[in-house]
């Protein structure tokens, strides 16, 4: 009897001190599991359920603050913007919408613009911030990029006051003009002088809407839709062809060279516009008795062989500001010179978006009192250029010719020709095409020669 009792107080013992252990192991184990790991700082479990999932998706930068301020949730973008360091939101405007929201309840937003990170030059982004509670602890901050916006809003402000000007000018012109043949009705010498002046502001009204029309259409069309292999030869002679009633008048000579047979992916409207315009340009600031020169070539490239179509004149040159600014719409580098020759200032844009557009770029080089060179690169037709060097060339594959305009020894020379000889283009880039040139971007860099007398 007093075995079995001995036994059973055993038994109790061991039970309860089972029992304390397990609760001790238990109460620890709580302990653990409230302590906030690494995992835990990032994905709060006092979120209300679906919150983050939601966070995530949202294209505005998303920060959740609980009751001290602390950071319980932000997002990637958060982060990048610089509105979340330490674990703080950095902000101090957006710190008191914060806590005033957390106070009262209401949402709240404003507008602010925020220094750039690691750029020390003063620039600043702006954004809209908007603070809404979140539950009863937590409160959510959402804060918009509003940079890119605000540029784009700049740059419409910007073209329709410039455009405003530019037809406000002829228009103005053609109103006093008007005036002035009214009242010299009696003396036709008078009539006929005004009427010539009435004829070229009207000329100056039609190129500036028609330009604003190209570039519109640049702009907002497509050009790959209706792409089709484009011969480089032709857009060349075309664009020789619309400028040479000017060229002539100044005694410009244009010669044209380099690679023959060379072929274009991309809209032949855009593309004969794109390099009429450097032509033209090339022709309008060179003075008398120089040179324009044309000049085509292949360039091997990684993702795919590139043409480059360089123009380079021997006329007043860029000077280095000027450069950074001369594809910007309505920017002219000498205003005087474009009321001459009638510029509208929106060529060399609608160059640079033409060449954006076909997956390509235009470039500069020029030196003040030596000319300038404007490079053209365009993606090469790459199959018709196959079957026509398979078809045409099976043996010659992979030569190259430049044309150096800057040269006077090179072997492409062709200072000397006449309206003729350039009319006669194609004959003459075909003769010219076997002549190999081993330095294919000298023309890029060398300095304009000498006045032709």
């Amino acid at each position: 009897m007093d075995v079995n009792a001995a036994v059973a107080a055993a038994a109790a013992i061991a039970g309860v001190l089972t029992g304390v252990i397990a609760m001790l192991a238990f109460r620890w184990s709580e302990r653990d599991q409230a302590r906030p790991t690494r995992t835990s700082l990032h994905t709060d479990p006092m979120l209300p359920p679906g919150v983050d999932t939601v966070l995530s998706v949202l294209r505005s930068s998303a920060v959740v603050l609980d009751e001290a301020d602390a950071v319980v949730k932000a997002s990637s973008a958060a982060y990048a913007l610089g509105l979340v360091r330490g674990g703080k939101l950095a902000i101090e405007p957006m710190l008191k919408m914060a806590r005033d929201t957390r106070r009262d309840g209401e949402i709240r937003q404003v507008e602010l613009d925020l220094p750039r990170r690691g750029t020390g030059r003063g620039e600043a982004l702006a954004v809209s911030a908007r603070v809404a509670p979140l539950g009863s602890r937590l409160v959510l901050l959402l804060v918009e990029d509003l940079t890119e916006a605000r540029r784009i809003e700049a740059v419409r402000r910007d073209f329709v006051a410039n455009v405003s000007h530019e037809l406000k000018t002829p228009v103005g012109a053609l109103s006093l003009l008007s005036e002035a043949v009214m009242d010299a009705s009696e003396d036709p010498e008078a009539v006929e002088r005004f009427a010539g002046r009435m004829q070229i502001e009207a000329t100056r009204l039609t190129n500036l809407v028609q330009e604003l029309i190209d570039l519109s259409r640049v702009q907002n069309d497509d050009p790959l839709e209706d792409a089709e292999p484009v011969g480089v030869d032709e857009l060349v002679a075309e664009a020789v062809d619309r400028c040479r009633h000017q060229a002539g008048t100044k005694q410009i000579t244009m010669a044209a060279g380099g690679t023959a047979d060379l072929r274009v992916w991309g809209n032949r409207g855009q593309l004969a516009a794109a390099l009429g315009n450097l032509v033209e340009n090339a022709v309008n600031y060179s003075p008398a008795r120089t040179r324009v020169g044309i000049a085509a070539q292949r360039v091997i490239a990684s993702g795919g062989d590139l043409i480059e179509i360089a123009v380079t004149d021997q006329g007043i040159g860029i000077s280095d500001k000027d450069k950074e600014r001369i594809f910007e719409r309505f920017y002219r580098v000498d205003p005087a010179r474009s009321r001459a020759t009638g510029g509208t200032g929106l060529g060399l844009a609608i160059v640079k978006h033409v060449a954006a557009s076909h997956g390509g770029e235009v470039t500069v080089w020029s030196a003040e009192g030596q000319g300038s060179t404007f490079t053209l690169r365009l993606p090469e037709a790459g199959a018709a250029r196959d079957r026509d060097r398979a078809q045409q060339h099976p043996d010659l594959d992979g030569i190259e010719n430049t044309y150096d305009p800057h040269d006077p020894h090179d072997p492409h020379d062709l200072s000397d020709l006449n309206d003729e000889d350039v009319q006669d283009d194609g004959a003459r880039r075909h003769a010219t095409s076997h002549a190999s040139s081993p330095d294919s971007t000298a023309y890029q860099t060398l300095s304009a020669p000498e006045v032709l007398p």
